[in-house]
């Protein structure tokens, strides 16, 4: 009989390191309390302006008191209170409660200010506990930050760090050489954005950046913008101005852009398959899993250097813009002098990479050949359930 596994979501995270992974495993969507709670705060946030916290805190808690009979939970960014066995895959600290995200951020982050918080500690009693079996960093970033988190309470330390993994996310490869992509390194030069949050991976600053580059140079260059401009002022602080910024702006070079609002997934990964070069620069990402798809599509990737990203991308696949980060790995973006000194380090080293290419374009084909390389070594599906299955393996003894 096949073992079960039990998700709370079907949310991107969870269908990219959880769901369907094993082909001999049963998956069953799962309901607790804290499900119900959260599906109604979420109507409320949206009917009476609640505060985004208080229904983010319901997301991320689960007790069903095995109502849902299953063999094994696995989570993402989520602890269990329950007796039934489980895992969590997480992307900066466990547990994750909103009053804790601002704790890795600024020039000198510290976890102190939580340590004699009573929910911290309970939830970290629970994460000792006998049900939950691993957490699954997504990085070494990630369990970095885990590991210095705990340090403020050496009396779950020990436990808790003998149940941490890091596993990468898997990708399935795009394509097996530069070849299948059959676009040529002749003629012009195609770049790709795919996100969003625009302003937060860099938007503005690629915009503008080629635009002096095609007028003050003469470079061949065509963008594929795939965004719906959405705003949020998590880091960058937009406006509706700044949108309508943008869109007069790729209005007024669509001969050279070309924008989608929306496409379905395999329209995106068809437009990467089709590009040279995919752009990441981001100011805010605790992975960057867009990074992965373009090297999968044989897409050498300009990334900034916060959080993971040294970890999936480097200068001998891709390019490295470094920007001001914390010993943590977050980018420094506090205040609008901090925000200037990034745009302007991105803005910089964008038009370096461009310069780059154009000076000698067979960088782009040894690039992609060595991106490629990295998902089958580094991501590969069949390792990633070869793993995982071991983990449950072990879970379940």
């Amino acid at each position: 009989m096949k073992k079960s596994i039990g998700f709370v979501h079907r949310y991107y995270p969870e269908s990219r390191n959880i769901i369907g992974i094993i082909d001999d495993i049963k998956y069953k969507k799962v309901w607790d309390f804290y499900s119900i709670g959260y599906a109604v705060s979420y109507i409320q946030m949206h009917l009476t302006k609640l505060k985004f916290d208080t229904y983010t805190d319901f997301q991320f808690q689960f007790n069903d008191i095995n109502m849902n009979k299953v063999d094994l939970l696995h989570f993402f960014n989520t602890i269990s209170y329950g007796r039934t066995p489980w895992i969590s895959t997480y992307e900066t600290i466990l547990p994750r409660f909103s009053f804790a995200q601002d704790c890795h951020h600024g020039l000198n982050p510290s976890f102190s200010s939580l340590k004699d918080n009573i929910k911290i500690k309970r939830a970290l009693e629970i994460i000792s506990a006998k049900p939950c079996k691993y957490i699954i960093a997504l990085s070494e970033c990630n369990a970095n930050m885990q590991r210095e988190f705990l340090k403020e309470f050496p009396e779950y330390q020990e436990k808790i760090l003998k149940k941490m993994l890091v596993m990468h996310p898997p990708q399935k490869a795009l394509i097996s050489e530069y070849s299948d992509k059959k676009i040529d390194i002749s003629g012009k030069i195609r770049f790709i954005f795919v996100g969003s949050l625009f302003f937060q991976k860099g938007g503005l600053e690629i915009i503008e950046t080629l635009k002096m580059l095609k007028e003050k140079y003469n470079y061949d260059i065509e963008l594929i913008i795939i965004s719906s401009l959405a705003i949020n002022n998590y880091v960058t602080k937009e406006s509706s101005n700044d949108i309508q910024h943008v869109r007069l702006l790729i209005l007024e070079n669509k001969d050279w852009i070309k924008y989608f609002s929306r496409l379905e997934n395999y329209e995106v990964l068809e437009w990467m398959k089709k590009s040279h070069v995919g752009l990441f620069l981001t100011y805010a990402d605790t992975y960057g899993y867009a990074v992965l798809e373009f090297q999968a599509a044989g897409c050498p990737v300009v990334s900034t250097n916060i959080r993971a990203l040294p970890e999936i991308n480097s200068d001998d696949k891709g390019w490295i813009i470094k920007i001001p980060k914390n010993y943590l790995g977050e980018a420094i973006y506090s205040t609008k002098e901090d925000r200037l000194i990034i745009r302007n380090l991105i803005r910089e080293g964008l038009e370096q990479v461009v310069h780059e290419i154009f000076s000698d374009k067979k960088i782009i084909l040894e690039k992609s050949k060595n991106s490629i390389i990295n998902i089958d070594k580094n991501h590969s599906i069949q390792n990633y359930s070869k793993k995982m299955s071991e983990i449950y393996r072990k879970a379940l003894q």
